[in-house]
């Protein structure tokens, strides 16, 4: 049976990925509507699609990345809404804040704990839920992450738009700041090569190999020849896509790591966070 491609399952693979009409057509249709495989399917045509990464999840709201004062436990708090003109206005960013402030003070580990809490006598539900009511939007928490470390630096980037937490093994606020900086800018994929989930490796690898197969130079040739190709593009890719192998934002003759070892040869990344509205 023959799946039914409507414009919206276009239009949404187009604001995902930035490929044509006809393209996203395509791919949809030789993927039978499956969204993943589509995009899967564009990047083995050769095409450059926009990273689709699961911290694009929020249309419009408030992302707040903040630590507790001793800089051991981080969270992002994401206060979700329907329009960019609830999420500028001072008063839903001020809401966002005391939520998140709410997080922070008691230490909560989850979402469903998050709206138990009482900030000024009310659970944050209620809260939320009176907002709701007030503005017209459906509101909520989209977005909760928490992390620990010896220490974590927090950065929140483009008018609450986007937040960072980066763990460390020791306090180092500035290389913290610039390398929750880093994140923010080039969006990594993990820490190091060995930190990419096997799953993305083998999508990875997968499309590479796909795409060298399908180079009309490549006819003929052996499959060590274009497993030997693969192997390079891959290690491009964990040069591009992982953090400390990444040019450092603010020096690009030296990569994260080499900015880490100049500011203390122990000092080292041990996860980060990173949410965006998108």
């Amino acid at each position: 049976m023959s799946t039914t491609i409507t414009a919206a399952d276009i239009n949404k693979l187009r604001q995902a990925t930035g490929a044509g009409m006809m393209d996203c057509r395509k791919a949809l249709t030789e993927t039978n509507g499956d969204f993943e495989a589509a995009i899967d399917w564009l990047r083995k045509q050769g095409q450059k699609v926009a990273a689709k990464r699961s911290d694009r999840d929020a249309k419009e709201g408030v992302i707040i990345a903040q630590t507790t004062a001793d800089h051991k436990t981080g969270f992002i708090v994401t206060i979700s809404c329907e329009t960019d003109f609830v999420s500028k206005n001072a008063d839903f960013v001020a809401f966002a804040q005391s939520i998140a402030d709410a997080a922070v003070a008691n230490n909560v580990k989850s979402v469903e704990e998050l709206n138990e809490v009482s900030v000024n006598g009310a659970k944050v539900a209620d809260l939320i839920n009176d907002k709701l009511a007030a503005i017209g939007e459906k509101i909520g928490i989209s977005r909760f992450e928490r992390i620990e470390a010896p220490y974590i630096a927090s950065y929140i980037h483009g008018a609450h738009r986007l937040g960072v937490l980066v763990a460390m093994n020791q306090e180092a606020a500035e290389a913290g700041k610039d390398v929750a900086m880093q994140i923010a800018a080039l969006n990594p994929v993990a820490v190091d090569a060995a930190a990419v989930p096997a799953e993305v490796i083998t999508r990875e690898r997968a499309i590479v190999t796909e795409q060298i197969s399908a180079d009309p130079k490549m006819a003929g040739k052996a499959a060590e020849m274009i497993a030997k190709i693969a192997d390079g593009k891959m290690n491009a890719f964990f040069k591009e896509q992982t953090l400390l192998a990444q040019a450092f934002v603010k020096d690009g003759s030296k990569t994260v790591a080499d900015h880490l070892k100049s500011v203390n040869a122990d000092l080292k990344v041990i996860e980060f966070k990173r949410v965006a509205l998108g």
